[in-house]
This record gives C-alpha cells, sequence and structure tokens, in this order.
C-alpha cells in the first residue's frame, strides 16, 4: 500500500499558536503516567468529564459559582485527550483507528455535553440560542472528517486557532458567568452565533475551493 493511501488520522496537518507549548507539557506528562493505565483508558475518561459538565451545569443554574467545576472538567478532559494518543505511540499499543474513531466521537459528545451544561444554567430567554450553537459547532466537526475522508488529511487547525483554543474560549465564558452572571447573554448569545456562523460559512468555502481544484486537476490528468 503507498503512503498517500495508508490511514493518516493520526497525524493532524498545521499547528496552533499553542501546539510548541502541548508538546513540552505532553513530554512533561506521559512519562507521569502509570504504566497500568493505557490509552484507551484515558481516552474513555471523557464520558466521566462529559456526565460531570451536565452535572454541573445542572447545579449552576441555581448557584454560578459550580461553574468553576465545568472549567475543571474542561481541562481534565483536555488534559486525558492530549496524553491519550501520545502513550498509545509511545507504547506501541497499535490502536489507532479505534483512537481516531473513539476520541473523536467522544469529543462531540464532550462538546453536546458543555453546550447542554450552557442550556441548563441560562437563562429562559436564551436558552433558544444553544440550539443553533451546536447544530454549528457540531458543522465544523462534520467539515473536518468530511474534508479527512476526501483528501486523508486530518486538519482541525486554521489560522493557528483549534480546539485547545476553544476550549480557553469555554473556560473563559464560564469565568464571565462566574463573575457576571448572565445579565448581558441576550446579546452576547446572538452575536456569537453570527460570528460562529461567519467561522463556519468561510471554513466551508475554503474545503469547497480545495476539492474542487483536486477534482478539476485529476480531470485534466485524466483527460489530458
Amino acid at each position: 500500500m503507498s503512503n498517500k493511501n495508508q490511514f493518516a488520522g493520526d497525524k493532524k496537518v498545521g499547528e496552533s499558536i499553542l501546539t510548541p507549548a502541548e508538546k513540552k507539557l505532553k513530554d512533561w506528562l506521559v512519562p507521569k503516567i502509570p504504566i497500568n493505565v493505557e490509552t484507551y483508558h484515558l481516552t474513555m475518561t471523557t464520558l466521566i468529564w462529559s456526565a460531570g459538565a451536565v452535572l454541573f451545569g445542572y447545579l449552576a443554574a441555581s448557584n454560578r459559582q459550580w461553574v468553576w467545576t465545568i472549567s475543571i472538567m474542561i481541562i481534565l478532559q483536555y488534559l486525558t485527550g492530549l496524553a491519550d494518543g501520545e502513550v498509545g505511540r509511545r507504547r506501541d499499543t497499535g490502536l489507532i483507528k479505534w483512537g481516531f474513531y473513539m476520541d473523536h466521537f467522544l469529543d462531540y459528545i464532550f462538546l453536546c455535553c458543555l453546550v447542554f451544561a450552557g442550556y441548563l444554567m441560562a437563562p429562559e430567554s436564551t436558552q433558544i440560542w444553544f440550539i443553533p450553537l451546536l447544530i454549528m459547532m457540531g458543522a465544523f466537526m462534520a467539515n473536518s472528517f468530511l474534508s479527512f475522508a476526501a483528501t486523508n488529511e486530518f486538519e482541525i487547525y486554521h489560522y493557528g486557532l483549534g480546539p485547545t483554543e476553544s476550549r480557553i474560549g469555554f473556560i473563559l465564558i464560564n469565568a464571565y458567568i462566574a463573575f457576571f452572571g448572565f445579565k448581558q447573554f441576550h446579546w452576547i448569545m446572538p452575536l456569537v452565533c453570527v460570528i460562529v456562523f461567519i467561522t463556519l460559512a468561510i471554513y466551508t468555502w475554503q474545503i469547497h475551493k480545495k476539492l474542487w481544484k483536486i477534482d478539476m486537476d485529476t480531470k485534466a490528468k485524466r483527460q489530458g
């Protein structure tokens, strides 16, 4: 099998602005993980962090200081997600395709739980905005996977931003809620949805142009 036809889901294309720092963090973190903790254990902990996010979102509806615990769930999910693939590579676990599938499926579950937690604790007047937000954020993931299926290049970084920066965005929103509550959410949530929609449209257009060019180049070679 040629290299271009080999599965490349474990090889991300590009970098974010935090990638160099993440590499150093992995080099520090992975050797400290006990030998009996395997890559699949780390991957499956996302179920725990997802349940925790929903639980603490429910509690934050009556006391917004619980929102800090949602941020802790985000940090724990980030650390286990950062380490699971690296543990698998260094220990040669061999779960490349399983890891790709389960890791990103659970990332989507965690994303849904975060948005649902926001829905639970937000005022009723702003809850409706969490529905289009979830749809559009899910569309980002769908775009990445469909593009990967067409090109075998797994690209999740754009303009120096990626999943890590998205997690930081969630943590900053949680901090805002903890300090100021939801008083401004009647205009913040529509604004966030508009920004996400514009970003999604640009991202989709870029993928469209890339795949169109690939198809036209292939057609020209075939006809030539």
